[in-house]
């Protein structure tokens, strides 16, 4: 299974001026749920008393080259199919950095994945989920998945959203085995795009 999103970034993507109200005036709000901390283990076929658990934090500018390289590595695979540079490659990592949304999951210090979710006055944008080569096929992509969903809920939003590309079945696939339902198809930028929402149930 293969976390490079097309999606969850698609393509390349411009914040709506409600979106980064939403981000500007939620902030204090989303900085207080950052401050719990919250880590995961991943699946393992055994468990290695020595193995440090895997932890998901907010990214800090020292984390941008490798951020950069993970979604090169994801993504790139794409291109060819798509015919295009994906959005995600084409981001400003740094000014995600900066602006609080970009979160990266660790293991034994060593970043693996990298997940940025946008919070939006009704709902949270998933908008890219890329995972390092070395670390597909062990479950870190539902992690993720499962963290995005609890980062909305404690944020006080009600769903998950996200979109991705037509060509891209395999994760139109996945989205629907965790319960996101399509609600439109639409051209953008060239590209035709799925997009796709989860309603969240409260706890």
């Amino acid at each position: 299974m293969k976390w490079g999103h097309n999606n969850f970034g698609g393509d390349e993507h411009d914040l709506g001026s409600a979106s980064k109200s939403a981000i500007c005036n939620g902030r204090s709000r989303i900085r207080s749920i950052l401050r719990v901390k919250a880590s995961f283990h991943l699946p393992r076929a055994s468990e290695d008393p020595h193995t440090m658990p895997s932890v998901i934090r907010l990214a800090t500018p020292d984390d941008i080259p490798i951020i950069e390289r993970i979604v090169a590595d994801a993504y790139t695979p794409y291109i060819a199919r798509i015919g295009t540079v994906p959005g995600p490659m084409r981001d400003d990592y740094a000014k995600r950095v900066a602006e609080g949304v970009v979160h990266v999951l660790e293991e034994a210090d060593v970043i693996q994945a990298v997940l940025v979710l946008i919070p939006e006055p009704d709902c949270l944008l998933l908008d890219n989920i890329a995972v390092a080569p070395a670390a597909q096929g062990k479950g870190v992509g539902r992690v993720l998945m499962h963290y995005a969903e609890t980062f909305a809920r404690e944020a006080g939003l009600a769903s998950v959203r996200l979109y991705t590309q037509e060509k891209m079945t395999e994760n139109i696939a996945i989205y629907l085995r965790y319960g996101y339902v399509e609600s439109h198809r639409a051209e953008e930028l060239g590209l035709r795009r799925v997009f796709m929402r989860k309603r969240l149930l409260s706890t």
